[in-house]
């Protein structure tokens, strides 16, 4: 695995052509870290607003290393059971029933091996054969709470995670871990102690200029221009949920289909949902003029 990471990412710099190649720009601090997760190995969390690429950011690695991206989404109330395993109850009912119709007799260990084995996301990526290793998403952490954090310190740790019925499984090609936060909540040092950290900012404007080209190469490019600062603008408003990067694609992706060739105030108001999903956030910018974004 350490040979096939190598002549994939033999420094930084190279990862991020790579991530450039699949229309992921990064900006130094963030292509160091990738680098470091993967060739350490170790998890990388990263946080930052909602919006600003922490998703696109593990997407973009697996379709950079050529190798599966692995993702569970969390949430409030997730457990082993939907992120790690679980038994298959119907199989192995049938299994007991067929035994009985043939007079057979079924042990424990005939009840629960890996035949019988439901591979939820964590489990998959721990048993992926490689030869590279694949990536795992851990998306949004911060919806899960303090016990799903518990669990996955040993996943952490040691790409390993223990069984009970079939003991410890540990990943012959550990997989490249990010975890994502939107900081709705801190999470425990212990989850930290154990990952790389890097918070994303929201980027340049004229980085961002280059993300929504590469993303609707179509549109014009005073039109990208136009929604890139119009966003800019929306960000520094008093809005509850500013726009991300994503929404700033969307937007223009709109634009271009709709066949805007200029942004003015009558385009911004018919396409605002396109980039502002709360109409509170709609109302203040209404309320502030929307010839200002113009």
């Amino acid at each position: 695995m350490s040979d096939e990471l190598e002549h994939l990412a033999p420094d930084a710099e190279t990862l991020a052509r790579r991530l450039a190649a699949v229309d992921y720009l990064v900006d130094e601090g963030l292509a160091t870290a990738l680098f470091l997760s993967l060739r350490l190995p170790q998890p990388l969390l990263l946080e930052g607003e909602a919006g600003v690429g922490k998703t696109e950011a593990a997407k973009a690695l697996a379709s950079a290393l050529d190798t599966p991206l692995i993702r569970l989404q969390c949430y409030d109330g997730i457990d082993a059971s939907e992120a790690l395993y679980e038994w298959n109850y119907p199989r192995q009912l049938l299994a007991i029933r067929l035994a009985e119709a043939n007079d057979a007799r079924l042990g424990e260990d005939d009840l629960f091996g890996p035949q019988y084995l439901v591979r939820r996301p964590l489990l998959r990526a721990l048993e992926h054969p490689g030869p590279r290793p694949a990536v795992l998403l851990i998306d949004e952490i911060d919806r899960a709470d303090d016990d799903f954090e518990a669990f996955l310190l040993e996943l952490l740790a040691d790409a390993a995670v223990t069984i009970p019925e079939l003991g410890t499984i540990r990943a012959t090609h550990p997989p490249a871990i990010v975890l994502t936060s939107n900081r709705t909540r801190d999470l425990h040092d212990a989850v930290k102690r154990r990952c790389l950290y890097q918070w994303i900012e929201y980027p340049t404007a004229e980085r961002e200029l280059e993300i929504v080209r590469r993303r609707v190469p179509a549109a014009a490019e005073s039109l990208a221009v136009a929604v890139v600062t119009a966003v800019a603008k929306m960000r520094e408003s008093d809005v509850q949920k500013p726009p991300g990067i994503a929404e700033a694609i969307d937007w223009l992706a709109a634009l271009q289909l709709l066949g805007v060739i200029e942004l003015d105030e009558t385009t911004i108001d018919r396409t605002l949902g396109a980039v502002l999903k709360y109409g509170e956030d709609q109302d203040v910018v209404r309320a502030a003029g929307l010839g200002s974004l113009v």
